[in-house]
C-alpha cells in the first residue's frame, strides 16, 4: 500500500494551493480519506476527511469555508483545495486512509503517506 502525496509549496497568504494524494491500494473506494496537517512544534491535527462514497465531508474549524476536500475513485485520488492561505497553514500535510470508515483521530487509519510541506509568507 502506497500513498502518494504531491501539490505543496511556498506560497504567499491569500494564495492557493491544490494537493492530491494517488493511492496504490486495494479497493480504494471501501476507505475513507483524510488530509492530515503538522505545524512545526505542534500535534498532528485532522484538516478534512471524507468517507468512502464522497458523500460526507469533515473539516476543522480553522479550515472551513477554505479548504475542499474531494475524491476520484476511478482515479485512486483524494485532493485537498486549499483557498485563502494563512500563515498558520504552515504545515507537512499527510493524507491516511481508514478501512470502511472515516474518523478525526490518527488512530482510526490504517495507511499513511509521507508529507508534502506547505509553507504560507506573510
Amino acid at each position: 500500500v502506497q500513498l502518494q502525496a504531491s501539490g505543496g509549496g511556498s506560497v504567499q497568504a491569500g494564495g492557493s494551493l491544490r494537493l492530491s494524494c494517488a493511492a496504490s491500494i486495494r479497493a480504494f473506494s471501501h476507505y475513507g480519506m483524510g488530509w492530515f496537517r503538522q505545524a512545526p512544534g505542534k500535534e498532528r491535527e485532522l484538516a478534512a476527511a471524507i468517507s468512502q462514497g464522497g458523500t460526507t465531508t469533515y473539516y476543522t474549524d480553522a479550515v472551513k469555508g477554505r479548504f475542499t476536500i474531494s475524491r476520484d475513485n476511478a482515479k485512486n485520488t483524494v485532493y485537498l483545495q486549499m483557498n485563502s492561505l494563512k500563515p498558520e497553514d504552515t504545515a507537512n500535510y499527510y493524507c491516511a486512509a481508514a478501512w470502511r470508515g472515516y474518523g478525526t483521530k490518527s488512530n482510526e487509519y490504517n495507511y499513511w503517506g509521507r508529507g508534502t510541506l506547505v509553507t504560507v509568507s506573510s
